[in-house]
């Protein structure tokens, strides 16, 4: 099982565009609004964007929180599914930019106040102009990048294979040794399934988010608080919920080969001849993994595996995809006289990392996240935070308004 990290600085993992802020301990201040931005009200109740259409190429939204909830942003696809654009963890009070490229089209915008349930305020936008153009150099970026995802992608089915026969076949200490690992290449390039309407939900989604949506509970979480079945009923939180009731072997063959069926439909899409992204998918999808990090719901709180407290693994894919989204495109940050910022991440990543090594590594496992104290905590979402504010930043470096 190909799971050891990669260190070399060479090419990608992750994709939808995001950003968004940090909402625990050392957040990035506040981003003032670009000047040339297009102007998003978010409320609880609304989502009210200044401008209904603008020409192809870089569009940015500046997103202001005017609401009593955290919220995020959407741009939507012309079939209201496909993610083109987000940017999350928008605290009330707080603004966040989400920058996109995008052709002629038409498109949707939409908040999700809470961060979960139906978007509010959904409406068409439209982009005229001509098609978009790239250069030799980006398309090469952009194919070393899918490359990557589709390597990933790859890599990621037999381990879900892997962990899901041991499930099957009820031997828990395998399952539960392989959970984590079986995640690693998922959570490296995770906003990809963001990306194909209700793939992730199905093969990631935690029990209060399908609940929420009034989906079926599968994937990752659904085996997780079986395996870990003692945990989940201490939780407390699920008292009652016939979810807590451990799964026959028949049940068991059905959401394991439901999870296996998924990540399969993830590969084929990802493979497939007509899956392609931008410069700026790259660049704002290294935010969004690190946004994946610090949600309310995410590795940082704990909430992510809240019964197998696995969340370093998480936490250590995560970081990985971001920076080798920003290796992919250092050199067209450097040609574009961006030395300084190059070199700043470069430290900021080593410092995470080194922070992440002192709780364990891939092949010896992490130590249990509900072991780590609060104030341990806040030194990684210091850490988090110190890494995120440059990376906020990479866009601009390296695409072309």
């Amino acid at each position: 099982m190909n799971i050891a990290p990669s260190r070399r600085r060479t090419g990608g993992a992750l994709l939808a565009i995001t950003a968004g802020a940090l909402l625990l301990t050392g957040c990035v201040p506040n981003a003032a609004p670009s000047a040339d931005a297009i102007a998003v009200k978010a409320t609880d109740t609304d989502c009210a964007v200044e401008s209904a259409k603008a020409q192809s190429g870089t569009v940015t939204f500046s997103v202001t929180n005017d609401g009593s909830k955290v919220n995020e942003f959407y741009v939507l696809g012309s079939n209201e599914l496909t993610i083109v654009g987000e940017v999350e963890n928008i605290a009330p009070g707080a603004s966040r930019d989400l920058t996109v490229q995008v052709g002629p089209g038409d498109y949707f915008t939409s908040c999700k106040p809470g961060m979960i349930g139906e978007g509010v305020g959904q409406a068409a936008f439209t982009v005229a102009g001509e098609e978009l153009s790239t250069s030799p150099e980006d398309d090469a970026i952009v194919a070393q990048y899918i490359g990557y995802v589709k390597a990933q992608s790859e890599e990621l089915l037999p381990q879900v294979q892997a962990f899901v026969d041991a499930y099957k076949a009820g031997d828990d200490e395998e399952a539960k040794r392989l959970f984590p690992l079986a995640r690693i290449s998922y959570e490296r390039i995770e906003p990809t399934a963001e990306q194909f309407g209700d793939l992730d939900p199905k093969i990631d989604y935690r029990k209060p988010g399908a609940d929420e949506e009034g989906i079926p509970f599968t994937g990752f979480h659904r085996i997780e608080m079986d395996l870990w079945h003692d945990a989940a009923v201490a939780n407390g939180d699920y008292a009652g919920d016939p979810d807590l009731t451990p799964l026959t072997t028949d049940q068991r063959a059905k959401v394991g080969d439901q999870l296996v069926a998924d990540v399969t439909d993830l590969k084929d899409k990802v493979a497939s001849p007509e899956f392609t992204l931008t410069l700026a998918d790259i660049t704002e999808g290294a935010k969004g993994l690190l946004d994946e990090i610090a949600a309310p719901d995410g590795k940082l709180p704990g909430e992510e595996n809240e019964f197998a407290h696995t969340d370093l693994y998480d936490f250590t894919a995560n970081v990985e995809g971001a920076e080798v989204a920003f290796d992919t495109v250092r050199e067209a940050a450097v040609a574009n006289g961006e030395d300084k910022l190059v070199a700043e991440l470069d430290k900021r990543f080593d410092d995470m990392f080194a922070l992440l090594e002192t709780y364990g590594n891939y092949d010896d496992g992490f130590v249990s996240y509900d072991t780590v104290p609060q104030s341990e905590r806040n030194e990684l979402a210091a850490k988090l935070s110190a890494l995120s504010e440059p990376l906020s930043k990479l866009t601009a470096a390296v695409v072309a308004s």
